[in-house]
């Protein structure tokens, strides 16, 4: 009855032995490893804002109310300006009392602060100015970040390890040079890090005056890859 279970143990081990010999092979390899870095430059197609209404009043409904009121003119004029329900999302919504500042002992509420806040989305780059005009215009008086990306990074991500392999090449290559030696095929190719982009950001603190458009730059995304390469190597021809 053991002879099964023995026989399987040792077919296992006999399909492992040419992984294994191939893994003490390689490690037995003369080799040299070195990381190259790509990247691509690319103008945003795709841009987020931040904007809402935040209300004071002496109580949490008063507060509250005026800032539904506000927040709905807000919404309206999204829709006006012809941005989709899917691209309008509430980030933040709050309600909160206010304290008397610098006065001793227990702090007194003084009133309410109703806040309410959504993410706009933007697919057209060049409406960001105008969007954010349009909600200042329509109330809002919480405008804050500005966030510009690329839409569909991978095939410019593609690009990058294109060039970061690439770069590679070109250093192992003046190191075997250095060394004395030629240069063989690549035994592994590792990616390093993250590779979402970083968005910059711009913040708008207070709304633009009356009349005066909201200057807004897009600039570029740099998207950048990191690849770690180790290349067999051999004895100078």
């Amino acid at each position: 009855m053991m002879i099964r279970p023995i026989f399987a143990a040792a077919l296992v081990a006999s399909t492992a032995l040419p992984a294994l010999a191939d893994d003490i092979a390689r490690q037995d390899t003369p080799a040299i490893t070195v990381n190259g870095e790509g990247s691509v430059t690319a103008p945003p197609d795709l841009a987020q804002i931040d904007a809402g209404v935040a209300s004071d009043a002496k109580t949490a409904r008063e507060a509250a109310e005026a800032n539904n009121t506000a927040m709905a003119r807000v919404l309206q004029a999204l829709k006006t300006a012809g941005i989709a329900d899917k691209d309008v999302q509430t980030s933040r919504l709050s309600l909160q009392p206010q304290y008397a500042q610098n006065r001793p002992g227990q702090p007194a509420v003084t009133g309410y602060r109703a806040s309410n806040r959504v993410t706009i989305k933007l697919h057209d780059v060049a409406k960001v100015a105008n969007v954010i005009d349009t909600v200042v215009a329509a109330g809002a008086n919480d405008v804050g970040n500005v966030f510009f990306s690329v839409a569909e990074p991978s095939k410019l991500l593609d690009q990058a390890r294109e060039k970061a392999v690439a770069d590679a090449r070109r250093k192992a290559e003046i190191y075997a040079k250095a060394a004395g030696v030629t240069l063989g095929q690549p035994l592994n190719v590792a990616e390093d890090g993250a590779l979402t982009p970083v968005f910059r950001a711009k913040t708008f603190a207070a709304p633009m005056a009356a009349g005066a458009p909201t200057p807004v730059a897009q600039g570029e995304e740099t998207l950048s890859v990191t690849v770690s390469v180790t290349w067999a190597i051999k004895a100078a021809q």
